[in-house]
């Protein structure tokens, strides 16, 4: 059993971001429960953090600094426990680690401490599919026997505060993000399975244009590995990182794709991508010693998830699909390749959002071949791209794109909901623009 409570009493810990999805708000109530002597920072202020900070009135001890960062809170600390998506240059963390004071993040903390106990961890990253990845590759090992616990860039789910559940025999799959790799360099550890399933240009703005930078944040799932792991690289990214980091390299490499998956398994997630993503799940509980039977019954029965290419429902002979987390032009393509495979053009796409600074021009092309209109939301993003699709209209509410999609459709059309840019500016969050979407499906009649 992990002494997690022995570990946190008493500790002087700064956690930078609280933030509104619930996996810093979990952290935080975690700690404050292990005794642990807690600044709270956030750049965000106490306004716009008040559905967070109303879930911790029970912890009066905690100390706040919001709206801004105070070098005070930086010094004289034993655990800075780092946000996602802190500047790489953020002169608050030089500062800290300046005073050899330890940065770590949460979930790269969790996986120390559950490795340390015997418990083995799968690592999901990659721009496109670790999601749907990551929850198959849980319920794969779930048919296992043993507990199985999901965590890392899950929302609403703090990983820390998993820690109560896991023993010597836990299986722990762990959902990475590129900003959450940061800290399993800070930690100098990968997982004992580490999946990688594409690489695209993403997150740009922050990378400072970088594909560089973004992949070396990504390559921290394996970079720590030893000959006892493995790396299981989808197709897309297989060569981009063996020519990268040739020689680097000390786990046991499996390079998947589509194909793997048996043309006589009936996957209920549509498209080539997601055979792709089945692929890479597979080959996780073939190296689980998992049966093939039972990972054919646990793909089989994979439902998806929400946000990804959901199926809402069906209105006046007009299939709704929720796809809000294709926050790029390659998981839009994707959706329309996946709903679309025969070219009939029966889609009418709902898009746009805020500018992440990519290159939008392969999707363009695709939306002439899928779709017979697309209706756009409002954001910097949009603008870029509005001309080429023939100056269409730009909608600044949800319900009125949907009622201009419905509009246009016909009995045995699509109405895909599938971004590809970001969510902020209209929204507060991917998510937060996913469940507003579905609630206005709902509200239609």
């Amino acid at each position: 059993m992990i002494e997690y409570k022995k570990y946190f009493k008493d500790k002087r810990i700064t956690v930078v971001g609280l933030g509104l999805l619930g996996r810093g708000l979990g952290d935080v109530r975690f700690l404050a429960a292990q005794g642990a002597d807690l600044i709270v920072t956030d750049l965000k202020d106490s306004e716009a953090l008040n559905s967070s900070l109303q879930q911790l009135r029970d912890f009066p001890h905690i100390h706040y600094t919001l709206g801004h960062h105070d070098k005070a809170d930086f010094q004289d600390r034993d655990l800075i426990l780092n946000g996602p998506a802190v500047p790489l240059d953020s002169p608050y963390i030089a500062w800290a680690r300046s005073r050899g004071i330890p940065i770590t993040m949460s979930v790269a903390l969790f996986a120390r401490l559950v490795r340390q106990e015997g418990a083995m961890v799968i690592g999901v990253t990659g721009t496109r599919g670790k999601s749907t990845t990551t929850y198959l590759i849980a319920d794969i090992a779930r048919t296992t026997g043993r507990r199985v616990l999901l965590g890392g860039n899950i929302q609403g789910i703090s990983t820390l505060a998993l820690l109560p559940e896991v023993t010597r025999d836990t299986i722990v799959v762990l959902e990475l993000d590129s900003w959450q790799l940061q800290g399993f360099r800070q930690e100098k550890l990968s997982p004992d399975i580490a999946v990688f399933t594409t690489l695209y240009p993403d997150h740009l703005n922050y990378y400072h244009g970088d594909m560089d930078l973004y992949l070396r944040d990504k390559a921290e799932i394996f970079l720590h590995q030893s000959n006892k792991d493995t790396l299981i690289l989808g197709e897309q990214v297989s060569d981009i990182v063996q020519k990268k980091y040739a020689g680097q390299i000390e786990s046991h490499v499996i390079v998947t794709n589509q194909k793997d998956v048996p043309d006589d398994w009936q996957l209920r997630i549509p498209g080539i991508h997601n055979r792709a993503n089945a692929a890479c799940a597979i080959a996780v509980g073939h190296t689980l010693g998992i049966g093939e039977e039972r990972i054919r019954a646990a793909c089989e029965g994979f439902e998806g998830i929400a946000g990804r290419l959901q199926f809402v429902r069906e209105l006046r002979g007009i299939s709704i699909y929720n796809d809000t987390t294709a926050t790029t032009p390659e998981a839009t393509i994707a959706g329309l390749r996946a709903l679309d495979p025969e070219e009939k053009r029966n889609t009418v796409l709902i898009m746009g959002g805020a500018d992440k600074g990519l290159n939008m021009s392969a999707l363009v092309p695709e939306i002439s071949l899928h779709c017979k209109k697309a209706i756009l939301l409002a954001g910097s993003g949009t603008e870029k791209i509005r001309g080429d699709l023939g100056n269409t209209p730009v909608y600044h509410t949800l319900e009125s794109a949907l009622r201009a999609a419905l509009d246009v459709s016909s009995v045995g059309d699509v109405i895909l909901f599938s971004p590809a840019f970001a969510s902020f500016g209209m929204f507060k969050n991917e998510y937060d623009r996913g469940e507003q979407f579905m609630h206005a499906v709902q509200e239609l009649s």
